[in-house]
């Protein structure tokens, strides 16, 4: 046989005899990585619940300072934070989710100049209460003080928020520690008479020390007769210092990683149900 005609009818015999394999491509499913966040979110923009415990806080808020002022205190002041405390930042959050990206500074500046947050339920009434008590108003924020004041003014502005004036805020500049920011206050002889915020850090440093929440919960339940009283705390499940403490406070973790330390931290029943 000729050579020439013999391997190309070898080339076809083999090539016949090959097994069939389905031309399919497998089609692996991730969870979307900032799906975690959806219910919470849901929550904070649906939910009454979550509207009545601000009108809560703030109508308690309203309670305390006027007792207080009874005392009558030669300077008395209220120091709030503004994110989840002020203004609703929750947009931003289903940003995320939409788009399955994480938080960075970058896309929150973003959101930040677009200067369009509104404001948590009942904090206009309580504040515009305090200003019309003679009470001077702090808002104390781990926004940037460079590049966030202008904005963040503009947005309470838009909103009738009092006392937008710069000495009234008191913005991030070098740390997002609070304790020197806030002693500045009473450092120019103001007697704050209420702390109000969604994260414990926003009345004492102490809360943003402990590497798990067990020992956060625990220094909760050792200053329990301040809470309501000196501290008036907002409900925050998007972010904060909690989730932190979930992750050991270690921002090098991958979104799976983060995940599974969220799952390990869960309470869970001690059988298991079938």
């Amino acid at each position: 046989m000729d050579v020439k005609f013999f391997i190309p009818v070898l080339f076809l015999f083999l090539t016949a005899c090959q097994p069939k394999t389905a031309d399919k491509t497998v089609e692996v499913k991730t969870i979307p990585s900032q799906e975690y966040l959806t219910a919470a979110t849901l929550f904070t923009q649906h939910a009454a619940e979550y509207d009545a415990l601000c009108y809560q806080a703030y109508h308690l808020a309203s309670i305390q300072l006027i007792q207080a002022l009874e005392a009558n205190p030669e300077k008395p002041a209220v120091v709030l934070d503004l994110d989840e405390t002020v203004l609703d930042n929750s947009p931003y959050t289903a940003w995320q989710i939409v788009n399955e990206k994480p938080y960075s500074p970058e896309t929150w500046a973003q959101w930040v100049q677009l200067a369009e947050a509104k404001p948590i339920a009942g904090v206009t009434s309580f504040l515009r209460l305090a200003d019309s008590l003679g009470v001077s108003i702090f808002y104390v924020s781990n926004r940037n003080q460079e590049a966030d004041l202008v904005a963040t003014q503009k947005n309470m502005q838009d909103l009738g928020l009092p006392q937008l004036g710069d000495e009234h805020f008191y913005l991030k500049t070098t740390t997002s520690d609070k304790t020197e920011r806030r002693k500045a206050v009473t450092d120019l002889g103001y007697d704050i008479q209420l702390f109000i915020g969604d994260n414990l850090g926003d009345y004492d440093h102490i809360w943003d020390k402990p590497t798990v929440n067990a020992d956060r919960k625990k220094l909760v339940e050792e200053r329990a007769t301040e809470m309501g009283t000196k501290y008036i705390a907002l409900p925050n499940t998007l972010y904060g210092t909690w989730e932190g403490a979930v992750y050991q406070y270690n921002r090098s973790l991958s979104e799976m990683q983060k995940d599974s330390a969220r799952k390990a931290a869960l309470t869970v029943p001690s059988m298991p149900f079938h």
